[in-house]
């Protein structure tokens, strides 16, 4: 009894997987029996007991089943309690139309001693998820495709002697045993049809988060204003539109984002440097019990061996550009043309200013009124997720930097600071329409300025996206495509003209990754991020008026 007790938890350890070989085994057998003819003896001592509609319905269901047998394993293989007990209801069904198909007394004996196996396994399958968000891997479609294939020859070879070689389709049909053949291949391939077509365009899965709810905002402040080493983008946490995990202690969260099955954290864990790993954990296992898709976005290299502790996959996916700003400066043969155009932009009158709290919600309507021109002029609305959107409850977050023409604002960014003054950053840069050319390279060096006086050590530039990918013959599929994008999309986003715009300023360019437990994900997750942070297709869809001539760096 000590011996079977000591072995428990290695049962339950292997029993998923276990289980769902012998289910996809199951399967492949009803199937490949449903292609075959039936045992000749058994058949007419049947026909003899039971009516011949009620033999074809159960020959017809029984292939069907089989499919069923085999979709499910995948469940089983993730650990989904639905598909435990679909998995359960499915083999006793089987077995009991085993009989009534050909009196296939093995298969019927088979099924029910599978099914007496997983009986008692029912706690090694926690997930608590229905079977419609079960994610379904392009290789397992193929596979489950290769069964219903692979049966169908099975019937032709079975059948191949058989004179029905010029018989018409709906002839074959009324023909018994090959019809039967004909038949059951047929179910199974409408059948998977129609699950790979609902699984591709209706069962984009929502999981709820359970166990944890949104936090107050003064909590992600307090979190926010002490943390120990965050990123500026951390602020993103002030936006709205995020879900949080806590720490234990209450002093890190995680935030992340979900669209359809992807949950996707936007960077790492933001607080005490010696909880991260445990929240990543945590975050893992609360998608994996959802059976919802992970995934790390704006990852910074710091991270990297925590998210490989994890198992994730790793992706490169940009450059962000970091601004020393202990030795920035305007002096130099290759800073002329900068220096010229701050000057200019003072000469002609622009003003630079740094306001907070209650002065930011005296200007309130001339920043929303700058902000409404500038998405005039820009595809898409207001964004959301990895950037942030303007709303007033989010700008008053902040402080502003605001320039004004002729005593008048005319372009404004909201600044990212961080509690340990190792860098800050913008994230809203707008002007209006009747702003000064050079407006953008006036702010960024009054804004570089500001930072040095405020005992910042950096100004972070915000990411290029596909910048610094290798595009060498054994370099990774995704950098290949990813540098062709770069160098061949200008169509669909200024690549190279961001990060032309940034080299100016002389950065260091620091990597960004994306992270997923598999590497076929990233894609999916890569799509789903810039869903998110364009607030949908129908924002995408937006299209601008026309937009003067004007070098800005708002494209990042």
């Amino acid at each position: 009894m000590r011996l079977l007790k000591d072995l428990k938890p290695a049962a339950f350890a292997a029993a998923p997987w276990t289980a769902a070989v012998l289910t996809l085994a199951a399967g492949v057998m009803l199937l490949a029996s449903g292609a075959t003819p039936s045992e000749p003896m058994r058949f007419v001592r049947l026909l003899e007991i039971t009516p011949v509609i009620l033999i074809e319905i159960s020959h017809f269901l029984d292939s069907v089943l089989g499919l069923a047998l085999v979709l499910v394993a995948f469940g089983l293989r993730a650990r989904l309690d639905a598909a435990w007990a679909a998995t359960m209801a499915l083999l006793l069904a089987a077995a009991s139309l085993s009989l009534l198909k050909g009196l296939n007394w093995e298969e019927t004996v088979a099924l029910v001693a599978l099914a007496a196996v997983l009986a008692p396994f029912r706690g090694a399958f926690p997930r608590t998820a229905r079977l419609s968000r079960m994610e379904v891997t392009p290789g397992w479609l193929v596979s489950a495709f290769c069964a219903v294939a692979g049966a169908g020859l099975l019937g032709l070879w079975s059948y191949e002697n058989a004179d029905y070689g010029e018989m018409s389709w709906w002839r074959v049909m009324a023909d018994e045993d090959a019809a039967r053949s004909v038949r059951a291949w047929a179910g199974a391939a409408i059948a998977l049809l129609a699950f790979g077509l609902w699984r591709l365009f209706g069962s984009a899965a929502t999981p709820p988060v359970v166990g944890e709810t949104d936090p107050d905002f003064p909590r992600v402040r307090e979190i926010l204003a002490s943390a120990e080493d965050a990123e500026p983008g951390a602020n993103l946490a002030l936006l709205g539109d995020k879900r949080f995990l806590f720490s234990a202690s209450g002093r890190s969260f995680l935030m992340f984002g979900v669209r359809g099955r992807s949950w996707i954290a936007l960077g790492a864990p933001v607080g005490r440097a010696d909880e991260r790993m445990e929240l990543l954990w945590r975050f893992r296992e609360l998608a994996d019990a959802h059976a919802a898709r992970p995934g790390l976005y704006g990852l910074t290299a710091d991270a990297l061996p925590d998210i490989v502790e994890l198992g994730f996959s790793i992706q490169k996916v940009g450059e962000a550009a970091l601004v020393p700003l202990d030795s920035f400066s305007l002096e130099g043969r290759r800073r002329g043309n900068l220096r010229r155009a701050w000057r200019k932009a003072a000469e002609d009158g622009c003003t630079f200013r740094v306001i907070r709290d209650e002065a930011v919600s005296a200007l309130m309507p001339e920043l929303k009124a700058i902000s409404d021109a500038w998405l005039a002029h820009h595809a898409g609305g207001e964004k959301g997720f990895s950037m942030g959107g303007f709303a007033p409850a989010y700008v008053r977050e902040f402080p502003v930097a605001v320039v004004s023409f002729n005593g008048r604002p005319v372009a404004f960014a909201t600044l990212w600071t961080t509690a340990s003054r190792g860098s800050f950053s913008m994230d809203l840069m707008r002007y209006g329409e009747d702003a000064p050319r050079n407006v953008m390279d006036y702010l960024f060096v009054e804004l570089i300025e500001w930072g040095r006086s405020e005992g910042y050590q950096a100004f972070d530039f915000g990411m290029a996206p596909l910048a610094g990918l290798d595009d060498r013959p054994l370099a990774p599929m995704m950098s290949r495509v990813g540098r062709l994008l770069f160098e061949r999309g200008e169509e669909i986003y200024n690549f190279q003209g961001v990060r032309r715009y940034k080299d100016k300023y002389d950065p260091l360019w620091q990597p960004r990754y994306v992270a997923a437990p598999r590497r076929w994900a990233i894609p999916l997750l890569l799509a789903d991020v810039g869903l998110l942070s364009s607030g949908g297709i129908a924002n995408l869809a937006k299209r601008p008026r026309r937009e003067p001539a004007r070098e800005t760096a708002e494209a990042a």
